[in-house]
Formats: C-alpha cells, structure tokens, sequence
C-alpha cells in the first residue's frame, strides 16, 4: 500500500511554521500541509528561498496550502480571487500542488440548481487563476454544512466548473460528522480525490461533535479502516495527513505531538496492510 505519511499545520497549532517543519521531519513524515497563517507570519521576515530551504533540509514535500474560502457568495469575491491568486504563486514556487478550499453557504432565496451554478463558476475562476501556477483547487466538505457537507455536493460542483484543477478531498471527522457512507466515498473518482484529512473523533451524537473532539487515530469511533480501504482500493496512492484540533493535544511539545501522530499513522498503516486479502 503506497499511501503517503503527512501532517498538518493544524495539529500543532501553537508552534511556528518552522517547528511545523523541523518537528514532521524528525518524525519521519513525508509531507506536510502548510497552515496558511502560520505561512504569512514565516514570510514577514523570511524569504520564499528559506521556506524552499527549511522544506529541502527536512526533505519534506508539500501536499498542500490551506485553508481558503471559495467565495461564491461573497460580496468580496475579487479579494478572495487574488488571495487565491497569491496562494497559487506562492504553492507553485514550493512545489505545492493543490490549495484546499471551503465551500460558503448560499443566501436564502437561491434555489439549489442555482446555488450549485454559482459555486462552480467560482471555482472555474479560481481553477483558471491558479491553472496559471500549475497548481489545483481541492473543494472540502464540512461536517454537517449546509451546502456541502459530502463529497456528492463536492462532485456537482466540480461537475459545474468544468475544470481540471478542480478536485475535492476527504476529512474522515468531516465524513463521519455527515454520515457520509462507504457507497458515497467509494463513488469519489480517484483522480479527482485530492488528498485525505485522516483523524478520529470521539463518541456522541454527530451533530453535536466539533473539531475538538478530534483524536488520535484508532482512540475513537470513526470506522478509519474502512474509509481509507475504500479509496485505498479505488487506486488513491496520495497523502493521509493527520488534522487534529485539539487544546489537550496543543499544550504538548511540538516533537510529542508530532511523534504521537505519525506512531497513530503508522499504526493505521499497519492494521490496513494486515487486512489486505492476499
């Protein structure tokens, strides 16, 4: 199973950008996801040359810049499109292949046909803004949002923008919040499936989890084998990078917290391979 170990920014939200790194790579992970304002506090005072730099000396790859905001609704859509516009450069220039976007929520009024044409033509934009970077949009669902909450709201709005640069990626927290089911996940086309967000959460009625209830994989109820079976055997050969938001995890040392989720991973990884029919 040629599945890839990555972390996200988010999982150790405290520390700086270049803890971020330095921690993921004494790890041993492969990858890291950039937290966007963690990013812009780095470039205050660094250059891009020492981002390419911390990431070359850490041997990392970057699986992505996030997050962002679609703006199909919004009345700032044109900030948002050269926010985007110099995230794509800026991914580009570090070798960073997709920028992970939120859909918003349509106003009242707009039926849902409507709805679904607007956040596609927005995201055409935005997939010919950063096509000019080699770059793509990966759309996110959000547990319980109501819009789109899964990958089947996701896959109309690619469908609408008519676009190869846009894609859509996979949280396990925000599937299971939505109930999002095998069927629908395996339904996911693997090349459309950008990257996967992997946590586990704890019990309790979905609708009332929230990121913080996030855990570590395997210390929870989120069916995670099968998830990532799912896409596994759909051919997904991308990044697992662990997005956890939690408070008890943050007040750790930044090497703990990075060690505690790659020996999740691995673990993970390891159960998945062990369940493999020969």
């Amino acid at each position: 199973m040629s599945l890839k170990t990555c972390i996200n920014g988010a999982t150790t939200m405290p520390y700086p950008l270049e803890e971020d790194i330095r921690s993921a790579a004494e790890a041993g992970f492969e990858g890291v996801e950039l937290w966007v304002p963690k990013v812009e506090r780095y470039l205050e005072e660094r250059g891009v040359e020492d981002l390419e730099g911390a990431l070359k000396q850490g041997g990392l790859k970057v699986a992505s810049l996030c997050p962002y905001g679609l703006g199909a609704f919004s009345e700032k859509a044109e900030e948002n499109r050269e926010r985007i516009r110099k995230a794509a450069e800026l991914a580009g220039a570090i070798g960073c292949p997709v920028l992970l976007v939120c859909p918003d929520s349509p106003p009242p009024g707009i039926g849902e046909a409507e709805a679904f044409q607007k956040a596609g033509e927005e995201a055409r934009r935005l997939g010919e803004i950063c096509a000019n970077y080699g770059v793509s949009i990966a759309l996110e669902p959000l547990g319980g949002h109501p819009f789109v909450p899964g990958p089947k709201e996701a896959l109309k709005i690619v469908e609408e923008a008519r676009h190869p640069g846009i894609k859509l990626m996979m949280d396990t927290f925000h599937y299971y919040k939505s109930a999002v089911s095998l069927e629908d996940i395996a339904a996911i086309p693997v090349e459309l499936l950008a990257l996967v967000h992997i946590n586990d959460c704890e019990e309790g009625p979905r609708e009332e989890l929230t990121d913080g209830h996030r855990l570590w994989l395997g210390e929870g109820v989120i069916p995670l084998e099968d998830m990532i079976g799912t896409v596994a055997r759909n051919g997904y050969k991308g990044y697992l990078s662990v997005e956890i938001f939690r408070e008890e995890y943050w007040r750790q040392e930044v090497d703990e917290i990075a060690r505690s989720a790659k020996a999740s991973l691995d673990a993970l990884l390891t159960r998945l391979a062990c369940s493999r029919p020969m």
